[in-house]
């Protein structure tokens, strides 16, 4: 009998069809298994990443916008790149496109690819379009540049590292709850207009997100380099399972730790829903999670935009979040 793919969920299903993959060009320097691949070619020493947009799926066409659409194809590809420490140099984007849509809608979602592009200082450098059937979907490929003695796996974290995260988590999940609940009224009652007033920040972190430029280049200026770093496009709980898979840790999060912005809260006691399962389950965030050594603590403790959430443990002791009351709870995460 077939297996479901369902059975094996995202984070499974790559695993399995990748399992007998290895690699053979000298130039490959890390493959599958990271935000992005590691290329090296004489001197230069290359990253590349990709990713899919369906519509559907990653994007509702009812509430986003199309430049908002372009934007943030180009930041999810860009945010791989960030968490490999690795500067964007150039984007391809391939599209594939039903009648449906006019060369004015087209227009726009360019528009927000190239502003992206400047705004972290990338070229859209080429692409492809393919006619579709049905709907709407994106690829975006991202390449960029990085010194080697400066390149972040996901690999490389060690025991008694700090467990650190930027920004703020859970607003885009929010986000996306409003814009979905504002939807149904609008098809359930014709003529009534969506309410997003003071709904301005959880939506914006689902419509137009950033990729960490400013925290890689903090960390730099800083002279840290983190010992492992994953973007958070999943969520909390995924981006720690996998940072501490791949370097053979366990960890221990503090739950007063994980930084939930006050909007975030109110929103989701609104929905009746506790704001920690947004910040640990939510994903589109596209926050920065990484380690550094203990000793790194006095830098940190300056920027107001980086939390502290906990440290790394022998792998046998598991991912555990620490409440201020009570036992450990196991941390889970989707399709892990």
């Amino acid at each position: 009998m077939a297996q479901a793919i369902s059975e094996l969920g995202e984070f499974g299903l790559i695993r399995h069809l990748t399992r007998n993959i290895r690699t053979v060009q000298p130039s490959t320097v890390k493959g599958i298994g990271d935000d992005a691949a590691i290329l090296r070619y004489g001197d230069a020493t290359l990253a590349v990443t990709t990713d899919t947009l369906t519509e559907g799926i990653h994007f509702d066409l009812t509430y986003t916008p199309m430049q908002h659409l372009g934007y943030k194809a180009a930041v999810v590809a860009f945010s791989d790149l960030y968490a490999m420490n690795v500067t964007p140099r150039q984007l391809l984007v391939s599209i594939a496109v039903s009648a449906k849509f006019s060369v004015e809608s087209l227009e726009l979602l360019y528009q927000g690819l190239q502003h992206a592009c400047e705004h972290y200082g990338a070229d859209l450098a080429g692409g492809d379009t393919s006619p579709s059937l049905t709907g709407f979907c994106i690829n975006v490929t991202a390449i960029g540049d990085v010194a080697p003695d400066r390149i972040t796996y996901r690999h490389t974290a060690q025991q008694g590292d700090l467990l650190c995260v930027s920004g703020d988590l859970g607003a885009a999940y929010m986000g996306l709850q409003v814009l979905d609940r504002e939807k149904k009224i609008f098809e359930e009652s014709k003529g009534i207009q969506p309410q997003l007033e003071g709904y301005e920040y959880v939506v914006g972190r689902q419509l137009k997100p950033e990729a960490r430029k400013d925290i890689v280049e903090w960390l730099t200026s800083a002279d840290i380099k983190p010992t492992a770093m994953i973007d958070l496009s999943d969520g909390l709980a995924s981006g720690v399972l996998q940072l501490c898979s791949a370097s053979k840790t366990g960890c221990e999060i503090h739950h007063h730790k994980i930084p939930i912005a006050d909007e975030t809260i109110k929103t989701a006691e609104e929905f009746y829903m506790e704001p920690l399962v947004a910040a640990l389950n939510g994903g589109d965030d596209y926050e920065l999670l990484f380690t550094v050594p203990v000793a790194a603590v006095e830098k940190l403790d300056g920027h107001k935009e980086i939390s502290i959430l906990g440290y790394l443990t022998e792998p046998e002791k598991g991912c555990f979040l620490v409440p201020q009351n009570g036992d450990k709870i196991e941390i889970k995460g989707m399709n892990v």
